[in-house]
């Protein structure tokens, strides 16, 4: 078919579908049902979903579940059966843990315990790759429905290309001085998925024979730009950057997964819940993730593209000495970095050594 979509084109259209507010189809088989994210339905949607058919599901993960007090028959998630009176309102209030206040009655929650969660499985990791809250309105549609004209994605071909490795080129580099390095270059990559790009920024020359100086530094629009007390990350940033300097080479790899990965809204949305006195993993249970969304595989993907194989690694996080370690790059060292304590943060930090692992 002339300009046919490739399977990822097809699964970033539907990305932007659902943050548009419009439903997708996922299909396995004979199997298919119509998604949309509850975060961004609308009453004409909901309409038009309940016109077409029957049996209407929220699924919503099992951090979330437990939150609710619903039953998580399948076991990482659940799958809560929609009353007929319910409106959007009421799906909102079961995705967005900022109503479990202002709306604390929405039970009971009745969840399905029979047939297969595969589609509500695909159908939330799909959601919360486009950054939205984890809760997926879902309509099985009988066999022979005619279907409006939306985005279709198979689902086995979803949770393949969820689960694989990115690919990523180069777009770009040019010269940078720095305040922490007058011989510095900034590397832009991009993904072959579409989705968004990464940054090396590239202290001297670095030997790629051996081991170099690395930090992998997830973007916090917080810390990094406005001085947030609440965590250290502004401060990682700049000692990460001032010991490459120091050191007169290095790598920083400046990675576009902002909150821990559920992006800046949903990172939000967890500091108003820590107002309210929940720990950093609990905010993020509440909201329906989990305590740490991002995939350090993009940092050994982006190492082993610059040539590198070997690094001493900047972090206080194990997890990333044991994600390298997994994905083709040896840490030969674990470099710490024990920068930006403030009396704003002292609970974060004690809430990541002690529930992430953390050493602090």
């Amino acid at each position: 078919m002339l300009f046919g979509l490739t399977p990822i084109e097809r699964i970033n259209r539907a990305r932007a579908d659902l943050r548009l507010g419009v439903p997708v189809v996922l299909s396995d088989g004979p199997d298919r049902a119509i998604l949309v994210a509850a975060e961004v339905l609308t009453p004409a949607r909901l309409n038009e979903m309940r016109e077409l058919a029957q049996g209407l599901v929220l699924a919503i993960t099992q951090h979330r579940a437990e939150t609710l007090k619903a039953r998580a028959y399948d076991g990482d998630l659940a799958r809560i059966i929609v009353p007929e009176d319910a409106d959007c309102r009421w799906l909102r209030a079961v995705a967005d843990p900022a109503d479990d206040l202002r709306v604390p009655m929405k039970g009971p929650l009745k969840s399905l315990r029979d047939g297969d969660a595969g589609l509500a499985r695909v159908g939330l990791a799909l959601v919360k790759s486009a950054q939205l809250l984890p809760a997926a309105l879902m309509l099985p549609v009988p066999e022979n429905t005619r279907m409006p004209d939306l985005t279709e994605v198979q689902a086995e071909v979803l949770a393949r290309e969820l689960a694989r490795e990115s690919e990523f080129a180069p777009v770009v580099s040019a010269r940078l001085p720095m305040e922490a390095a007058k011989a510095g270059r900034v590397h832009v990559f991009r993904p072959e998925d579409g989705g968004v790009e990464h940054y090396a920024i590239e202290i001297g020359q670095p030997d790629r024979r051996a081991p170099v100086l690395a930090r992998l530094h997830s973007a916090c629009f917080t810390g990094d730009v406005l001085g947030s007390l609440k965590c250290d990350c502004g401060p990682q940033l700049r000692a990460a950057l001032a010991q490459m300097g120091r050191e007169g080479a290095g790598v920083l790899l400046y990675l576009n997964q902002e909150g821990r990965g559920i992006g800046l809204a949903n990172k939000m949305r967890a500091y108003s819940l820590q107002d309210q006195g929940f720990d950093t993993v609990e905010a993020n249970h509440r909201l329906g993730f989990e305590d740490d969304e991002r995939d350090f595989r993009v940092g050994a993907g982006l190492l082993r593209k610059m040539g590198f194989s070997q690094v001493r690694l900047l972090t206080n996080n194990p997890r990333k000495v044991e994600m390298l370690n997994d994905h083709g790059l040896q840490v030969i060292e674990r470099v710490p970095l024990h920068v930006g304590a403030t009396e704003e943060n002292r609970a974060y930090l004690a809430t990541k050594a002690l529930k992430s692992g953390h050493l602090l």
